[in-house]
């Protein structure tokens, strides 16, 4: 017998609360988790700490939840996606930490594999390397990055079985499957839910070992925009 991870949106949400920090997947809207990003809307949540390569766009995806004020600080790489973010950034109402994508995209592998840290030569010499310890090794010089973690994650992927064994669709594997890895409590939304034995293990990217809960998709993203389906 296996434990049936599906659960509802609102009991997955009850898992994310003020102060804490989330991963969320995706880069911008593609592969985004947008169906539980609606629901955070209307989850009282704040101060909340977002890891996600941007912070959507404009009203869309998490540019709601900036808009609303939820998001304190946002570690990324890809700001000017979301023309609110500047402007929120220069009124002092969100904080900004700003990695290279290879960087936080390791930092996030990293973080899922136990380990502290790791020393990168990328953004040696600029001002991201401020505060930051720098090392010589092998007469290069390189500086340290930490590893990063998350009390939840929201990912996105194609499909889920009812343990929580995960596969993704084209471009969502971008930081999804290192996602999963990295925090202490992941929820999945997914497009479909199929039984247990119906994946093939070859197409299996996240084991369900690293998934508490699987909800289903509401809304999509189209070439039209996003749109609501069920």
């Amino acid at each position: 017998m296996y434990k049936d991870k599906q659960m509802s949106i609102s009991d997955a949400l009850a898992h994310i609360q003020s102060g804490q920090t989330i991963m969320v997947g995706g880069f911008g809207l593609i592969g985004c988790p947008l169906t539980v990003i609606q629901h955070l809307t209307e989850h009282d949540v704040n101060e909340l700490t977002v890891i996600s390569n941007n912070v959507g766009e404009a009203g869309k995806g998490l540019g709601m939840l900036l808009r609303q004020g939820k998001i304190k600080k946002a570690i990324g790489s890809y700001f000017t996606s979301n023309r609110d973010v500047a402007k929120f950034y220069n009124e002092g109402k969100i904080e900004l930490e700003l990695l290279p994508q290879g960087t936080m995209s390791e930092a996030i592998r990293a973080g899922g594999a136990g380990i502290g840290g790791f020393y990168t030569k990328t953004a040696v010499g600029t001002d991201l390397a401020k505060g930051k310890e720098v090392k010589e090794l092998k007469g290069e010089t390189y500086l340290l990055q930490e590893s990063l973690t998350a009390d939840v994650a929201i990912v996105k992927a194609w499909k889920a079985d009812r343990l929580g064994n995960l596969v993704y669709y084209k471009t969502a594997r971008n930081f999804n499957p290192n996602m999963a890895t990295a925090a202490s409590f992941v929820i999945a939304e997914v497009d479909e839910i199929v039984e247990v034995g119906e994946l093939s293990p070859e197409e299996i990217t996240t084991p369900h070992l690293f998934v508490d809960a699987i909800v289903k998709s509401e809304w999509e993203l189209t070439k039209e925009g996003v749109r609501q389906i069920g």
